[in-house]
């Protein structure tokens, strides 16, 4: 097993990634029309810091896990 501190980073950014993942996507969990009435037309921002905080790291984890 592969314990290095790269190893231990990538499970964590990886894990960080699939629940953030989760959590934007289970509709009650995060309330997509509240949102939108909040941000207004900055709600693309949204998914903006989805995606550098979901799938980036999900890939970044990845990398790092794989990297040997």
């Amino acid at each position: 097993m592969n314990t290095s501190p790269l190893a231990l980073l990538g499970f964590l950014l990886l894990s960080w990634g699939f629940l953030v993942s989760i959590l934007f996507w289970v509709p009650r969990i995060v309330n997509r029309p509240q949102l939108r009435k909040i941000f207004g037309t900055r709600y693309p921002m949204i998914y903006f810091i989805y995606f550098s905080n979901g799938p980036f790291l999900v890939a970044i984890g990845l990398y790092l896990l794989l990297l040997k």
